[in-house]
């Protein structure tokens, strides 16, 4: 694994943030869906510290009802930003109706995926309400971009991206030198819905993933051919749209 300076990492990123909104909005703000997980815990935190806590806006969206919206908010009054609650219950009803209506029944990656998506909608249309304009920011991580754990279009999409070149592990340790909640940046990564964590339903832990993105070493062939072949089906979600060019 490389050698990881979280203080420094967090001074780079920062000076990073800055730069690009120097250049992509000089005033606008920094939207951020506030899971109440470590990924956009961490990133609102790095917002931040890099643009004032004014400039940022954390959106809370839960889906009729979020068992764990507590550590969302937990997470915006510990930071002391300015927030919304949207429901996206109505609207996730409406689209289900809706393609229902249209002859469609939705499958079980449409009823999976669409939530994210319109979460995304959603951060958008605040984004573009506020005064000064704001930009939405992506909270993806190395780890679960390279296996495609995130929703193309939805919790994958964004303006700008400080943390998706970190794993886990990295993530982690900076939000411990950040100083947040442990409760936050240490929980058990869960989807909310299956009742699982999201190591038990990958089939392997995020530090053995994490170890063999950065050295390609592992122990166990099975998992690795797992690995390999989630990474295959999900490179789509890490590339640009493809253009066709005369």
């Amino acid at each position: 694994m490389r050698c990881f300076d979280a203080k420094i990492e967090i001074e780079n990123i920062v000076s990073w943030i800055q730069e690009w909104f120097s250049n992509n909005g000089p005033k606008a703000s920094a939207v951020i869906g506030i899971s109440g997980g470590k990924d956009s815990t961490i990133v609102a935190a790095l917002l931040v510290k890099a643009l004032g806590k004014e400039r940022v806006v954390g959106v809370m969206m839960p889906n009729g009802e979020q068992k764990d919206i507590s550590d969302s908010q937990k997470v915006v009054e510990f930071l002391g930003i300015r927030n919304y609650t949207v429901n996206i219950a109505e609207a996730f009803e409406g689209e289900m109706n809706a393609l229902k209506a249209a002859g469609v029944e939705p499958g079980k990656d449409a009823i999976i995926n669409t939530p994210p998506r319109l979460r995304m909608t959603t951060l958008y249309a605040i984004a573009q309400s506020l005064p000064e304009g704001g930009r939405v920011a992506n909270t993806c991580n190395a780890s679960e971009d390279y296996v495609g754990y995130s929703t193309k279009y939805g919790d994958a999409a964004g303006d700008f991206s400080p943390c998706s070149d970190f794993l886990v592990c990295e993530m982690l340790q900076i939000g411990d030198e950040l100083g947040l909640p442990s409760e936050l940046i240490h929980k058990t990564p869960s989807d909310g819905l299956s009742g699982m964590s999201d190591e038990d339903k990958l089939g392997f832990t995020y530090a053995m993933l994490d170890k063999y993105v950065r050295t390609g070493e592992i122990e166990d062939l099975e998992i690795k051919e797992k690995i390999d072949r989630l990474h295959r089906l999900n490179l789509h979600k890490l590339q640009t749209i493809p253009m066709y060019k005369r």
